[in-house]
């Protein structure tokens, strides 16, 4: 439900968005239905997202946190987006890179064409006859609503030490929060756990040399966060769809991944089925996910409960899984590109 409200409001923003650049007939899209509704059918009907529920796994939970908060970001209700980035990196550390498309949305709103876009429309404009009236209404540009930030670092902060707090109390007998914060964020760095998973550090981990652990440990940890900045700098003004790269950059590259992970960032990739409606390759994608999903199960249970496969074919499926992530992400950013490079050209003819 949340999900499908966050396509609703990205929609009304995007019509409003063509609405004032005059391109509402330009951008004829084949099938002009709603960004919500596919967005919560592709995560209700993913077959991982089924197998997260019957499994019992808490992804669903930690699920539930990031989209609270992406959705109280796109309404600019300050409080609920507080309060879901907090819960979403008290149960999982990764989340906390989310805190940049969260003050984009919260300080331009939902996402929306390049401001380039609009000074073009409005200089167009200015050259032709035009009502003062609409010449005011083509030159109004979004700025930057500091108070909606300055209200979401506050409640940051008093959900944070809400949080901190009930902590401490139930944890006095078990050695209070540094105990805490060993066991979940410092186990989550370390890579301690290397039972077979989805992803490929564990395999990488255990075949690496102790004297370098320390040294690929913080390459893996720091690549993520290498990609935060550039990301920001060239989608800052579709913060929403940064928030769906950014999600399926941890799932790639976290320390344990799973299979709900996935399922959120398929989720919200639906959100913007009208921009990426031209992106390619979506049939190898398509394939390529049922086939790893269809062979990892196999490759594990020959390895671990047959005997006759060994750990090679089951990191095989785990390293192609990675790659159809990596291209998925690689695609997906190209293709909103190009859309926005179109409205400027629809623009500027």
């Amino acid at each position: 439900m949340l999900i499908r409200a966050t396509g609703r409001r990205l929609q009304m923003t995007r019509n409003r968005s063509l609405k004032r650049l005059g391109l509402t007939k330009a951008v004829n899209d084949s099938a002009n239905v709603s960004a919500g509704d596919i967005a919560s059918l592709i995560y209700l009907w993913n077959p991982w997202a089924i197998v997260t529920c019957v499994g019992s796994c808490t992804s669903p939970i930690e699920n539930l946190m990031v989209v609270i908060m992406i959705y109280g970001a796109c309404s600019r209700l300050a409080p609920l987006a507080a309060f879901g980035y907090v819960m979403a990196t008290h149960l999982s550390l990764y989340p906390a890179i989310l805190i940049v498309p969260v003050i984009l949305l919260l300080g331009y709103g939902p996402d929306a064409p390049p401001t380039k876009v609009f000074i073009l429309k409005s200089s167009s404009a200015s050259k032709s006859d035009m009502s003062e009236y609409d010449k005011q209404t083509s030159l109004k540009v979004q700025r930057f609503s500091w108070m909606t930030v300055l209200h979401f670092i506050f409640w940051l902060f008093i959900w944070s030490c809400y949080v901190l707090l009930l902590s401490s109390i139930i944890l006095k007998k078990v050695g209070g929060l540094n105990e805490m914060f060993e066991k979940t964020y410092g186990f989550i760095l370390t890579v301690k756990d290397l039972s077979p998973n989805i992803g490929v550090l564990w395999y990488f981990f255990a075949e690496v040399f102790d004297f370098f652990r320390s040294f690929f440990l913080i390459v893996f940890n720091m690549n993520i966060i290498f990609m935060v900045l550039p990301l920001a700098i060239r989608l800052k003004h579709r913060p929403c769809f940064l928030a769906f790269v950014y999600t399926g950059i941890v799932a790639m590259l976290k320390s344990y991944p799973s299979a709900g992970d996935s399922a959120l960032y398929l989720g919200l990739l639906g959100l913007f089925a009208s921009e990426l409606a031209e992106m390619q390759f979506t049939f190898f994608l398509f394939f390529g996910y049922i086939g790893v999903s269809l062979l990892s199960p196999v490759m594990h249970n020959l390895w671990i409960w047959r005997g006759t496969g060994n750990a090679n074919f089951y990191f095989a499926t785990g390293l192609a899984y990675t790659c159809l992530q990596t291209v998925l992400v690689v695609e997906s950013v190209g293709s909103m590109i190009k859309h926005d490079r179109k409205l400027r050209l629809l623009v500027t003819s």
